[in-house]
């Protein structure tokens, strides 16, 4: 097993005894999780800085998860260097400076691998069998509602969009002139929450999270940390990679995770959604709204 399969298998261990720590504790693997890259370059009295906590604290945190101390957890991490870590308005400043020099075949070369990283990372980390248990509760409950706001808003929009080729009770949230809180009013147990949101995180979604939990929704949360509100809150959690030297989240990796989690939708679905797929695109064609070639 690799360094990165070893340090993510600790990182799901550490996030599976999270509640379980000390609250001290828990804000050093708090950090720990959402930031694993600088695990491997930091002694423990700088990720007890970071993370504002003691480094005995950190050690303790490190014992939890089955580690003699520090220095044995940390192995695993020492080949994973943070990617794209300074805060946004940094890295807006950095493009600018590569602009002025008109050096923009290093730029492209960044975002290129930073796309291929964050597909890999995602998908190394999500298995066949928990895609296909998300599917099933989507599948099966009344109605599926899709959140995303800011840049998550569009993703939320196209997944919506591509379920209702073939099926109808699929909705992206929030509606125009309406808030999350309001378009879940009347959902229950019977029905299904994909929420999407990455660091900083958005305190709508969060609140919309902790709202559904309470009306007994089922919750499929995509977020960037296994420490995050809305993966701690989730029926079924993925955690996807969205680093990038741009200075925003990359989406990327969020698009391709909707896209198989729909394919996996249309997978478990009855036969009759792949032929209401065909219909809806031979509509579309006797109707001539694509482009005739020829």
């Amino acid at each position: 097993m690799n360094g990165t399969n070893v340090s993510n298998t600790i990182l799901e261990r550490l996030a599976g005894e999270l509640t379980e720590l000390t609250p001290e504790a828990r804000k050093a693997a708090t950090y720990v999780l959402e930031n694993p890259r600088d695990v491997g370059v930091s002694t423990v009295r700088e990720i007890a800085q970071a993370a504002n906590v003691k480094p005995n604290t950190v050690v303790r945190m490190a014992r939890q998860v089955g580690f003699e101390g520090y220095e044995d957890f940390r192995a695993p991490f020492r080949d994973a260097i943070r990617q794209g870590a300074a805060d946004f308005p940094d890295r807006a400043r950095w493009l600018q400076d590569i602009r002025k020099t008109g050096d923009l075949g290093g730029l492209y070369a960044d975002m290129v691998q930073g796309a291929l990283r964050n597909i890999e990372e995602t998908f190394d980390n999500i298995s066949a069998d928990d895609l296909k248990a998300a599917a099933e509760d989507i599948w099966t409950s009344d109605s599926v509602f899709t959140l995303g706001v800011g840049v998550n808003n569009s993703s939320a929009s196209n997944f919506t969009y591509l379920a209702s080729t073939g099926m109808t009770r699929f909705y992206a949230i929030p509606k125009a002139g309406s808030n999350p809180i309001d378009d879940l009013a009347w959902a229950d147990k019977n029905d299904v929450l994909i929420a999407i949101t990455c660091r900083p995180y958005r305190s709508e979604v969060v609140e919309a999270v902790q709202t559904a939990r309470a009306q007994g929704m089922k919750i499929v949360a995509i977020s960037d940390s296994p420490a995050s509100p809305i993966i701690q809150s989730a029926t079924h959690g993925f955690v996807i990679s969205c680093d990038t030297p741009q200075f925003f989240p990359s989406s990327v990796s969020t698009v391709a995770l909707l896209e198989t989690l729909l394919s996996f939708v249309i997978a478990v679905a009855s036969d009759e959604i792949p032929k209401r797929v065909a219909t809806f695109h031979k509509r579309r064609h006797a109707l001539g709204l694509y482009h005739a070639e020829g």
